[in-house]
Parts: C-alpha cells; sequence; structure tokens
C-alpha cells in the first residue's frame, strides 16, 4: 500500500513515500524536496558468527542522470564514489549508528541513490532523513527517528534548507542532525561565526529537524508498522568474574602519559586473565562463557576505568580535563618544497607541506551540479605506522577522505582571495604519529606550513577535539582527547577556528544524543584550548612570509576588456603560442576577461605582462609610446605604437622645425617615441613626435637651470 506524508519545513514541502518502490526490502523510502528526488532502501541479516561489532554499511550514489547530464570522461557509466559520495555517505552513517542498541549485530545495509536533482536544493541532508524513514520502516531495534537540517545564514538571518545560490551566500553552511529530544550530529563551515551565534544556529537546526522526526512516526503509524521489539541477549557471565580487584588493577595499569606504556600495562592484565580463564589456550571455560564474551567484558571494564577516571576529573594520562598536552611547532621542515610545518601535540604529529600552482593546476570537480574549479586542496594521509601498526597500505579510505575535507574546509575561509594571490594550492598532512585528533593537527600544521609558503591567510587556524564523559545527569567536558578517550568516552567534538570564531565544526556521538547545555559548554572549552594552540603556533612563525619560495613559479593577473580576447589569441592562436615561446611565461584566459600570466621567474613573467598590455590596453591621450615605422607617405608617418593598433603622425608634427620629406626623419621600421595627441570618433589615433622633442627639451633646461643655482 502507498502511503504518502508531507509537511513545510523551510519554506517547502517536504514528502515521504514508502510502500510502492522495493516492496522486497527491509524498509524503503523515497523523499522529495523541491525537485530533488533521493530513494533510500535498507536491508537486514543474520550477522556473522562470532563477530563484536555492529556490521553497518551505508553507501550514496548520485547518478548524473538525476540532473539530465551524461558523465564527463571517457566512460559513461559511474564508477567509485566521487568526494561528495563519500562525505554524505559518511554524514548519514555517522547520526545513525549510535541509536542501535549494544549487542546488535545483524548485518544493516543502507543504500541511498538521487533519483532526480533541481541544481537548486543538495539531496546530501534528504538522504539522511530518508534513511533514517527506511530504518523506522525495517525489523531492527533502530531507536530513532532522526532528522537532519541543512542551516545557512544570510544578513544575520538563519535560513533551514537553503538553496545553492543561499548557501553561496550564507557564511555559514551547518548541518545537523538529531532526535527530538537531542543532538546527534554536526557539521559545519563558517566564516569565524563566534561560539554564542554557532550554538544559536545547532539549536535552531534542531528546533527544525523536529518537525521531520514526526512527519517520520506519522509515515510509520499510517503504513501499519509497529516498533521493533528486540530482545537484548543474556548478560554476560564474565561481568560477575571480573571483580573488583582486577578492575583496580587494570585501572592502575592504564594510567600512563605514554600510549606504548599503557597498552603494555592492559596486554599484562589481558594475558594474565585468559591464562587464568582459557589455559592451555582453551576457547570456553568450564561453565561454557566463550573467549569472545571475555574479550567484550574486559573490553566494558577498560570502558568504566577510563569514564570513571574521566568523571572525577583525573585521566588516563593525568591532566586535569582542560588541559592541553604539551605543543610544539617548527616550520621550514623541509628543503625545496614552497612551504612546510612539522605540528606535534602530545603524541599526535602532523608534517604538512604546501605546492603552489597555476590556474592549470585546479581540481576540476563535476557531479549533479554545475561543474567547478577547486583552487585549494587538502590532502591526509594516515599510514599505518603513525599507530604502531603494520597492514596493506591501499588508497585512501573513507576516514581520510573526511578529515582531510573536514581539515580543508577549516582553513579554505581564512585564504586569501584568488584577485589577491592568483595561485592554486595543495596542502599535503602526513600524520607521523596519532593519539587523538589528527585532523585537527593537520588543521594547525596546515596553517603553519601556508604561513611558511608566504601565502597572506586573513587569520591564523587552530583546532581541537574536545570529548565527553556522562553519568546520568552529570558529565565531564575532556579537552584535547586522547585515542581511549576517544574509544571509550560518549564524544568526540571537533572545533577550528581562528581567534575570531568557528570556520569548522564536527561533532560524533556513541551516545543517544547531548543537549544544548553541553554543546555550549564545549564550544567554550574548545575556545579556550583554540586559544592556547594559536600563541604556541605563532611563536613559531609570527605571520606569513613576505615572499613566496624561490621555487614557486611566479604568476601575475590582470584584467582585460573581454572583447580584446580575441586579439590576445589571434588567428588560430597564433598571437599568444608567440608571446609565450618569445618570453618563456604561461598565459591563461578566462572568459570575463582574467589573464593569469605564470613562468618559473619575475623577469619571464614581467616580458610576458608587457606584451599583453601593449596588445590590450586602450590608447590613451597624452600618453608617450615607444613605436615603430610601420608606413611611410607624402603627408606622414604610420607608426605602431601597439600590436596592431597604428597612428598618424603627420609631417608637420615629426620635428619642431620644417620638414621637407617624411624621409628625412624616418625610415621603415625605425623606432621612434610619440605622444597621443587625440583619437577622432572613428578610433584613429593622432600621434606628435614634435611634442615629445619639447618636453625632452624642457627637461633638459630644468637640469641646466639647477645646475646654475648650485
Amino acid at each position: 500500500m502507498k502511503v504518502v506524508v508531507e509537511c513545510e519545513v523551510g519554506g517547502q514541502k517536504l514528502s515521504l513515500t514508502t510502500g510502492q518502490l522495493a516492496k522486497q526490502a527491509a524498509g524503503s523510502v523515497l523523499i522529495q524536496y523541491g525537485e530533488t528526488v533521493v530513494f533510500v532502501a535498507a536491508a537486514t541479516g543474520p550477522g556473522r558468527p562470532g563477530i563484536d561489532f555492529f556490521p553497518l554499511t551505508v553507501d550514496y550514489r548520485e547518478r548524473i542522470a538525476a540532473s539530465g547530464k551524461f558523465p564527463g570522461g571517457f566512460l559513461k557509466r559511474e564508477g567509485r564514489p566521487t568526494t561528495k559520495e563519500i562525505l554524505t555517505a559518511r554524514l548519514t552513517d555517522r547520526p545513525i549508528r549510535p541509536l542501535f542498541p549494544k549487542g546488535f549485530h545483524d548485518e544493516l545495509q543502507i543504500m541511498s541513490n538521487v533519483m532526480a536533482c533541481d541544481g537548486v536544493n543538495d539531496p546530501d541532508v534528504l538522504s539522511i532523513n530518508a534513511a533514517s524513514a527506511a530504518l523506522c520502516l525495517s525489523p531492527v531495534p533502530f531507536q530513532g527517528p532522526i532528522g537532519a537540517v541543512r542551516v545557512g545564514r544570510i544578513g544575520g538571518e538563519l535560513i533551514s534548507f537553503p538553496t545553492r545560490e543561499q548557501i553561496a551566500e550564507s557564511d555559514l553552511d551547518l548541518i545537523v542532525a538529531g532526535t527530538v529530544e537531542s543532538v546527534l550530529m554536526i557539521e559545519g563551515f563558517g566564516e569565524q561565526i563566534p561560539e554564542e551565534e554557532m550554538a544559536t544556529a545547532i539549536m535552531f537546526a534542531h528546533q527544525e529537524l523536529q518537525k521531520i522526526c514526526q512527519l517520520q512516526l506519522e509515515l510509520r503509524e499510517k503504513a501499519g508498522i509497529e516498533p521493533f521489539e528486540y530482545e537484548a541477549p543474556p548478560e554476560n557471565p564474565f561481568i560477575s568474574k571480573l571483580d573488583d580487584a582486577i578492575y583496580q588493577r587494570l585501572s592502575t595499569a592504564m594510567q600512563s602519559t605514554v600510549k606504548a606504556e599503557r597498552r603494555e600495562g592492559i596486554q599484562t592484565v589481558h594475558e594474565e586473565l585468559v591464562n587464568q580463564f582459557f589455559p592451555e589456550e582453551a576457547e570456553e571455560t568450564e561453565d561454557g562463557a566463550t573467549r569472545g564474551q571475555f574479550e567484550e567484558a574486559f573490553h566494558d571494564l577498560e570502558a568504566k576505568a577510563v569514564r570513571e577516571l574521566a568523571m572525577s576529573g583525573r585521566r588516563l594520562d593525568g591532566r586535569a580535563p582542560n588541559e592541553l598536552r604539551a605543543v610544539s611547532c617548527e616550520t621550514g621542515s623541509l628543503p625545496r618544497v614552497h612551504g612546510s610545518a612539522l605540528f606535534t601535540r602530545g603524541e599526535t604529529q602532523s608534517l604538512a607541506t604546501v605546492t603552489l600552482g597555476t590556474s592549470r593546476d585546479k581540481q576540476r570537480v563535476d557531479g549533479l551540479f554545475e561543474e567547478e574549479l577547486q583552487r585549494f586542496m587538502l590532502h591526509y594521509y594516515f599510514p599505518p605506522f603513525s599507530v604502531g601498526e603494520c597492514r596493506p597500505i591501499r588508497g585512501p579510505g573513507r576516514r581520510e577522505i573526511g578529515h582531510g575535507c573536514l581539515a580543508e574546509r577549516s582553513v579554505a575561509p581564512v585564504l586569501p582571495s584568488e584577485e589577491d594571490f592568483p595561485y592554486t594550492i595543495r596542502v599535503i598532512s602526513d600524520i607521523l604519529e596519532s593519539n587523538g585528533s589528527s585532523s585537527m593537527a593537520s588543521v594547525c600544521s596546515a596553517t603553519l606550513s601556508l604561513m611558511d609558503a608566504g601565502v597572506p591567510l586573513r587569520q591564523p587556524v587552530a583546532g581541537i577535539s574536545i570529548g565527553l564523559a556522562t553519568e546520568g545527569d552529570k558529565f565531564q567536558i575532556l579537552t584535547d582527547i586522547i585515542g581511549d578517550e576517544d574509544h571509550f568516552c560518549d564524544m568526540d567534538f571537533k572545533v577550528a577556528g581562528t581567534q575570531k570564531g568557528i570556520t569548522g565544526i564536527q561533532l560524533d556521538l556513541k551516545n543517544d544524543g547531548i543537549s544544548e547545555e553541553i554543546i555550549r559548554a564545549t564550544l567554550e572549552q574548545a575556545k579556550q584550548a583554540r586559544l592556547e594552540l594559536l600563541r604556541t603556533m605563532l611563536t613559531a612563525i609570527r605571520r606569513p612570509r613576505a615572499e613566496i619560495s624561490s621555487f614557486a613559479p611566479r604568476l601575475h593577473q590582470t584584467k582585460i576588456n573581454p572583447e580584446k580576447i580575441g586579439l590576445l589569441i589571434g588567428p588560430g592562436g597564433k598571437t599568444i603560442r608567440a608571446i609565450q615561446e618569445e618570453t618563456g611565461g604561461t598565459i591563461d584566459i578566462q572568459d570575463d576577461g582574467t589573464v593569469t600570466v605564470s613562468g618559473s621567474n619575475a623577469s619571464v613573467v614581467e616580458k610576458a605582462m608587457a606584451h599583453i598590455e601593449a596588445l590590450t590596453e586602450e590608447i590613451r591621450v597624452g600618453r608617450i609610446y615607444d613605436g615603430v615605422v610601420s608606413s611611410i607617405k607624402e603627408f606622414g608617418a604610420f607608426i605602431e605604437i601597439a600590436p596592431g593598433k597604428d597612428g598618424l603622425c603627420h609631417i608637420s608634427e615629426l620635428s619642431d622645425g620644417f620638414v621637407k620629406s617624411v624621409n628625412d626623419i624616418c625610415k621603415m621600421g625605425d623606432r621612434l617615441q610619440v605622444k597621443v595627441i587625440a583619437v577622432d570618433d572613428q578610433n584613429r589615433v593622432k600621434l606628435s613626435r614634435k611634442a615629445v622633442l619639447a618636453e625632452q627639451a624642457g627637461e633638459s633646461n630644468g637640469d641646466l637651470d639647477s645646475e646654475e643655482n648650485e
């Protein structure tokens, strides 16, 4: 039976439809907003024997046909997921994953396909809402629904579900997902938004998303689907066997400032217990308890130790809740590269390198919307040795792509405009050590390396990750969380920004949501840590270097009349090729008349620019030009003062005395300095050599007068 429910949000109708498509799926929903349509199906199956995690897979795909286009390139069938598709799949996964009960290990797959795109409304947030609705209809213990809303801000006014055009004008791009009661996920970027204003935007989004939660409940009710009753697995028999004495030993072993020492201490306790409960490598105890149950109980005991220490105000490495680990910064770490920096915070270390390129190095980004050219890229690499592991090295995974994009968008708001700094910029963050928020370390190292490269940033940016431990109504916020705190506690709240405000924010939770009080307190604690980080970073480099690296290409940008683009290019590209061959520079022209000249050094660029200016500039009355005699007539000489532009110097204007013949003054090919004395209605140029001679004579007389006065 087809069921449709609707509500108004953001000034447009949002509809959910089920019962018509993919009826063999566990749950399926078609969501429409404007003329953008996304279809999501959920499928479930029995869990694999012995797994100790929740095997949730989320896949999001944008079929280019949804916007009436063919895929670019040779292949006309979509291949591996794009960066946008990977990021949207992560956005869908993050708020859903915490809302399944502990012990639920069934296979669950969510597939989201964009079926139609109007070019106005982005389908990414729709995917989150439709995934939640599909799960509400499925026979799985989903503790939702959740709603998701994108928020923009134009002229200080918050807007829900802004269009692509509005986002381009907005100083905020914020996505918030949550239940009716609390916030579950945040992903946002802004133009240095103050903490109070960011918190207000988050809570505005939470109010809006409640409408979508209610709509999903209405859909489930009209479809006649009862909430799934989940039978929790029996209590783990090892809960009672791992007594207080064992807990105290484990808690003591976990308290060390060095990650390797903590792991070694935990491993010692673990091995002793394994030998105690499973002698001679047995897989079960005498009462039938399994090795898997032991590992689960031991993991829970570790979590208990970390959380109780955090709640007491003491942490694994002995820091106070609001204390940063030791931070060190170094710039100019590598030779030859255009900029580099090493940032270390505790046992997290990022080495960043900068490459400056020309407009030809921009990344072309194709998808549902119009093709874009990306001038700033930040690529994040996380090798296994950074966490002391040995495993196969393959292409970047979803986590690496997500972390790189978070750091990239957090730094992008402080970059200079393309008019002020016409370079294409690529930053690479190599994570050499990791024990807590390497993405925020990448923000810091990227900032330092960009300043080292001479990129005139508007403000330096720093980032920090904040954790959370809760117990009933009590909570403890933790600055600069380490890996074990991230793993065992409730929250990973990353905040990046300048001294003025937030540029990037990302929240991931392991519990069922946080309150406004926790959000505001976290943002304030993150601000204090960020300011402390910025002070330390600025001791390494106070401001961007005055000059870019000598190994970087030189660029100069100018603007010409778009009507003269054809003149600069010439027939079949003859003119532009000739300039490039003669000067050694590279010339790129945009449709709006922006011309970018690049070369290996400043001299090359200057020569090419001189040719371009001479060819395209407007002829101005009163200006002196260095011209070449192109034609001689009885009444005067035609002189080329710019490529393709001649003027007439009448015989009476060739000299300050009587001229019997033009040939007495000049011949074909001679260089003469002439002054433009008039340009008539038909754009004919009148020149005078006599005026130049008069000016030169006046300057000469002035010099003689000065000598006499001395």
